[in-house]
């Protein structure tokens, strides 16, 4: 697990560009404290920090060239079969002098070229320069993972494993407008790109060729659209029709829990302390009882919330470390312990991202990178199976009857009605006119509006009149990148292009990059078995009914590890965690929305957003019935924080 960095030069300007390298590499030091290298080679030039996971010595040290010298790499990420491509590899007559997963990749590009990638089972954001032919090639890992932004700029290609560098290497700072207005509406950026504009993320699955001035981008892996019976990999037809499941929902659980156990037993591969993330909800109860069979007294960490306790699943935790004796550890938290972390958290986002649950990952990572250096976590669950409240609403707007057609007719009451999440009645109440408003859209557009916060209408009118007409005159741009994002509904009905689009679009966009940008932030390395290739073309193949069904969501998943887990994980609510956002803006935040970040001067003087707009946002804020509007003002808060410490530095 790394940061990587890099310039490649495409005329004489980015000359001066490559000379800028070590200070973007640096920039990367919490991704990796206990190393540092750098390559260069005419027009190239690589960076690398590394956090020592497997064979902490100096032999894994990054750049690592192969002893021929024609091929350098710089790899941010793991490979978890790299023992069996090793041993592969040996059979070809390769030798190796190092005991870690870095010189088998390079290893691995020798004999195979760019189709090593089909060949690996990890995350990974790799560059891999070919002296001979004076190359550079890019890859990112099939689920977006590991991140990799780049852009073109005054004579070069830069690229990082974050903004940070990229700001050290002099990115032009213009913002995209239709990233701005995507942002608004969902709170982080959803597609492949950036909040300025030239600024790209390297799609999931994708990689670019580069040689000379010539930049070409290919996608070398296609995410199996859920509901699919014919693999669209690459490889042998017979192969991809033995992935296909069982037919019967008993065998479909069995080969589940084999190919989930046999992706967690890959993940346990370190020569650091490794522990796992244990919430007391299924998923990672699930992760810590199949990584508990291979590891004696797993450490695993749990974090509580004693002013939430309607948060709080710390019992449940402690239920499924009892079981299986984990060296159980619980980070019980008050309201002041988050928001005395509040600002170290906001530091981090060097772009716009206004998750508030960052907050709490990025506490739980920070306390159990005290104890290991890698954790387990059961993460993607939700996107593969159908565990999500809107995974539900979309087949209950799709099934109709009595009471969808209801709520429908009900719908201008429901918005007169006292709406927040800070009441179990006023969340109800939300909940329903969020699925009334849905239930008059069209699949995707609906999709699209339940995964964020305000409409579009809403978004745009809290934009200076300037930058309204940007908006206007990008809407073509716009349109084309939204139905990009949902083009599986384009071909699909009911659950499945629900859920092909939250892996496209939720997973890299959001949760991974939360996940990996906080636990990053305090140099641990988290691991997703859920998110195994081979899980996820499982979980695409299965029918309908086996994750959802009879108002069960999730379903496989809570049945094919029922036996393994404490009875008392199930049937029950699924909170999840909300930030204290409302009581903070109320509070102690009170003075940012009033007199700074947020304050009439400041948005004049900005001249990006309306104020009026605002001040009726903040009005909401402070009323009986806020609704979701505490999210809307975070997002903005998490803007302007962004833009006072990034953009104007």
């Amino acid at each position: 697990m790394c940061g990587i960095s890099g310039v490649w030069v495409l005329s004489g300007e980015g000359q001066r560009v490559l000379e800028q390298l070590p200070q973007a590499t640096r920039a990367l030091a919490r991704r990796g404290p206990d190393d540092e290298g750098h390559f260069y080679h005419n027009r190239c030039g690589l960076g690398h920090r590394r956090l020592s996971i497997l064979d902490t010595s100096s032999a894994g040290h990054q750049p690592m060239t192969d002893p021929e010298g024609r091929f350098t790499l710089v790899f941010n990420g793991e490979i978890f079969n790299f023992r069996t491509l090793r041993s592969e590899l040996e059979a070809f007559g390769h030798t190796f002098h190092s005991g870690g997963d870095t010189e088998v990749l390079l290893r691995a590009f020798r004999q195979w070229g760019p189709q090593a990638l089909h060949r690996l089972n990890g995350f990974f954001a790799l560059a891999l320069y070919d002296r001979e032919n004076e190359s550079l090639f890019l890859a990112r890992d099939r689920m977006g993972i590991k991140p990799l932004l780049y852009a073109e700029h005054s004579g070069a290609l830069v690229f990082a494993s974050e903004m940070k560098a990229l700001y050290s290497l002099g990115l032009p700072r213009e913002l995209d407008t239709i990233s701005l207005y995507q942002y608004l509406q969902l709170n982080y950026l959803p597609d492949s790109g950036g909040i300025y504009r030239g600024l790209k993320r390297l799609e999931p699955g994708c990689c670019l060729h580069v040689q000379g001035q010539e930049v070409r981008l290919e996608r070398w892996w296609t995410l199996p659209e859920a509901g699919s019976d014919v693999s669209e990999q690459p490889g042998d037809p017979a192969a991809a029709a033995q992935q296909l499941p069982p037919q019967d929902y008993a065998g479909q659980q069995k080969r589940l829990r084999e190919l989930l156990e046999d992706a967690v037993q890959l993940r346990l591969v370190a020569d650091v302390p490794l522990g796992a993330f244990l919430s007391g909800g299924i998923d990672s109860s699930v992760i810590v009882a199949l990584a508990s069979k291979h590891v004696k007294q797993l450490s695993t960490f749990s974090i509580g919330y004693r002013d939430e306790p309607f948060y709080d699943e710390t019992s449940y935790a402690e239920k499924v470390a009892e079981k299986y004796k984990t060296n159980h550890t619980v980070f019980s938290l008050s309201n002041d312990d988050l928001f005395a972390h509040l600002h170290d958290t906001l530091d981090q986002f060097d772009q716009p991202f206004a998750d508030s649950s960052a907050l709490a990952v990025s506490i739980l990572s920070r306390e159990t990178r005290k104890r290991v250096t890698v954790s387990l976590s059961g993460d993607g669950a939700d996107e593969l199976f159908g565990g999500y409240h809107k995974h539900m609403g979309h087949l209950r707007v799709e099934q109709g009857g009595a009471a969808a057609a209801l709520v429908g007719v009900a719908g201008p009451l429901l918005n007169r009605m006292p709406q927040s999440r800070q009441s179990p009645l006023g969340n109800r109440l939300r909940q329903l006119a969020r699925f009334a408003e849905g239930r008059a859209m069209t699949p995707a557009n609906r999709y699209w509006r339940w995964c964020g916060y305000a409409p579009e209408a809403e978004a745009l009118r809290l934009l200076a009149p300037a930058w309204k007409e940007q908006v206007r005159q990008h809407q073509t741009d716009y349109l084309a990148r939204k139905l990009y994002l949902t083009r599986a509904f384009d071909h699909a009905t009911g659950l499945a292009p629900v859920l092909t689009s939250d892996q496209r679009m939720v997973l890299p966009g959001d949760m991974l990059h939360k996940v990996d940008s906080m636990s990053m932030a305090h140099s641990l390395e988290v691991r997703v078995p859920f998110l195994d290739h081979r899980v996820v073309d499982f979980a695409a193949r299965l029918p309908e009914s086996s994750k959802i069904s009879g108002g069960i969501k999730k379903r496989i998943v809570q049945d094919a590890f029922r036996d393994l887990l404490p009875p008392e994980l199930y049937n029950r609510p699924k909170h999840g965690f909300e930030v204290p956002l409302l009581k903070w803006f109320r509070g102690e935040l009170r003075s940012w929305i009033a007199d700074d970040l947020l304050s009439e001067a400041y948005i004049r003087d900005q001249g990006i957003f309306d104020a009026q707009a605002i001040r009726q946002l903040k009005e909401k804020l402070f009323s009986p019935s806020p609704g979701d509007v505490h999210a809307r003002i975070w997002g903005l808060i998490v803007f302007q924080y962004w833009w006072r410490k990034w953009h104007l530095a």
